[in-house]
C-alpha cells in the first residue's frame, strides 16, 4: 500500500526582465544565456522580431518554441501569458519536453510590468507553481533621462526593480550623464542595486536568485531581498522625516523636497520609503490592515515588500509581497532572519502620501483596530493632506 502523497514539486523562480525600447535587453540576454546558471532555462518574449537571439537559435521545436544552444528553450507569448505558461508545465510534467528550472520574461518595452507580476502573484495554480524571483530594469545611459522624462511606463519599470542594470555608460556624455541618472534612479528606487553593465557587473550571480525562495537551500535571503539598508545610507542626500522613538521610525524619499528642476513630473509622483517598527501587528488585525492598503489605494502600490512581527508567534515573523491590488498569500518564516527582530516594509507609492500607510500602522499596532468611522475616513478621503492620502 502507497502512503505517499503526491507533492507538487518546488516552485520554479521566475525573473521578469523590463526597460524601455532600445534599452539593450536583447543584448542582456545573449550574454546570460551563456551562462551555465541559466542552462534549462525557459526565455519567454513577445515577438522574435524585437530580440536578437538568432545565433542562439538551433531548431523549430513546436510551435512558438525553438531550442536554443545554451540548452535553454526559448518561447513566445501567445495573446496570453497565462496560457503560455500552464502550456510549458502541462509539457513539462508530461515528460514532452526536459524539465526547466527556470524562466525568464522578457516584457515589451512600453510595457507596465505590473500586469506580469500579476500573474505570477494571482493565479492560483501559477502561484504553486512559480515563485517570482526578482524585476531586473535595464536602464539606458545616453537616453535614460529623457525616456524617464517622456514615459511614465518607464519610471514605473525603474521603481519596481530589485536591480537596474544601467546600459551604454560608455557612450554616455562623460561620468556626469551616467552619475546624474544614476542619483535620479536612486531617489526613485533606494531600494534597488543599480549595475553597470559595461563593467560586467550585470552578471547571472548578480540578477538571478534575488527572491525568497530558494529550491536549493530553502533559506530566505530577506536582507538581499527587501534591501531596506538602503533606505538608511540613502539619507545624506535626500530630504527625510524621522520618526525617532522607542517604538518605530521612518525613511522618506520625498521628491518634493528637491528642486522642481532637478525632478521630472513623473519621478515627483513616486515615493519610496521604509517603515520599521519594534511593535508585533495583533495577528487579528494583520489580514485587515493589508485589506484596507489594499482595497483603498491599490493602484498606488506599485510595490510592497516586506517582514512583519506578529504578537500570536513572535518568533516567526511573516512576509508580505504585493504589486498594487494584488497580494502574495503571506509566509511565514521558522525564524527571524538576523537578530534585528522588527517589522520592516519598502513601500514604493505612486500619487500616495507616506502618512496613510503610518497612520494605518499606527493604528493597528497602537492596539486599538480603526473603527467603521475611521476606515470610512481613511478610505474615502483620499486627497485630505491630514489622513496622508493621495497627492492633489
Amino acid at each position: 500500500m502507497n502512503d505517499t502523497v503526491r507533492r507538487p514539486p518546488p516552485p520554479i523562480p521566475l525573473t521578469v526582465i523590463t526597460g524601455f525600447l532600445g534599452a539593450g535587453k536583447s543584448t542582456l540576454l545573449n550574454r546570460l544565456l551563456k551562462d551555465p546558471a541559466l542552462a534549462d532555462t525557459v526565455v519567454i518574449i513577445n515577438e522574435f522580431g524585437e530580440i536578437g537571439l538568432d545565433h542562439l537559435l538551433v531548431e523549430q521545436a513546436d510551435g512558438d518554441m525553438l531550442l536554443m544552444s545554451s540548452g535553454c528553450l526559448c518561447c513566445t507569448i501567445r495573446g496570453d501569458l497565462i496560457s503560455t505558461l500552464e502550456d510549458l508545465l502541462k509539457r513539462r510534467d508530461n515528460n514532452r519536453m526536459t524539465p526547466f528550472k527556470r524562466v525568464v520574461i522578457e516584457t515589451t518595452g512600453l510595457a507596465d510590468p505590473a500586469p506580469v507580476l500579476h500573474t505570477i502573484m494571482y493565479h492560483p495554480y501559477l502561484l504553486m507553481r512559480f515563485r517570482l524571483d526578482g524585476v531586473v530594469t535595464l536602464v539606458d545611459s545616453v537616453n535614460g533621462a529623457s525616456t524617464l522624462d517622456a514615459h511614465e511606463e518607464a519610471v514605473k519599470q525603474a521603481a519596481v526593480a530589485d536591480r537596474i542594470v544601467l546600459t551604454k555608460t560608455d557612450m554616455a556624455e562623460g561620468g556626469a550623464q551616467a552619475e546624474s541618472l544614476r542619483a535620479r534612479l536612486n531617489a526613485l528606487n533606494p531600494g534597488a542595486v543599480i549595475l553597470d553593465a559595461a563593467k560586467g557587473e550585470a552578471t547571472a550571480e548578480a540578477l538571478l536568485n534575488l527572491g525568497l525562495f530558494d529550491s536549493e537551500t530553502k533559506i530566505p535571503d530577506v536582507k538581499r531581498w527587501l534591501n531596506s539598508e538602503a533606505f538608511h545610507d540613502h539619507g545624506h542626500d535626500h530630504h527625510h522625516h524621522h520618526h525617532h522613538g522607542h517604538d518605530h521610525h521612518h525613511h522618506h524619499h520625498d521628491h518634493d523636497a528637491q528642486d522642481p528642476h532637478d525632478v521630472n513630473r513623473h519621478d515627483a509622483r513616486i515615493r519610496a520609503f521604509c517603515l520599521e517598527s519594534d511593535k508585533l501587528m495583533p495577528k487579528s488585525g494583520f489580514d485587515l490592515f493589508l485589506n484596507l492598503l489594499r482595497e483603498a489605494h491599490g493602484p498606488h502600490l506599485l510595490r510592497v515588500k516586506g517582514i512583519i512581527g506578529l504578537d500570536d508567534e513572535p518568533d516567526r515573523p511573516v512576509v508580505i509581497h504585493g504589486v498594487q491590488h494584488v497580494f502574495h498569500p503571506p509566509v511565514s518564516l521558522d525564524h527571524w532572519p538576523n537578530a534585528e527582530r522588527r517589522t520592516r516594509i519598502v513601500f514604493i507609492l505612486q500619487d500616495m502620501e507616506p502618512k496613510f500607510v503610518e497612520g494605518l500602522w499606527q493604528a493597528f499596532t497602537g492596539g486599538v483596530a480603526p473603527d467603521q468611522a475611521d476606515r470610512t475616513a481613511l478610505t474615502n478621503n483620499p486627497l485630505k493632506p491630514e489622513t496622508g492620502g493621495l497627492l492633489s
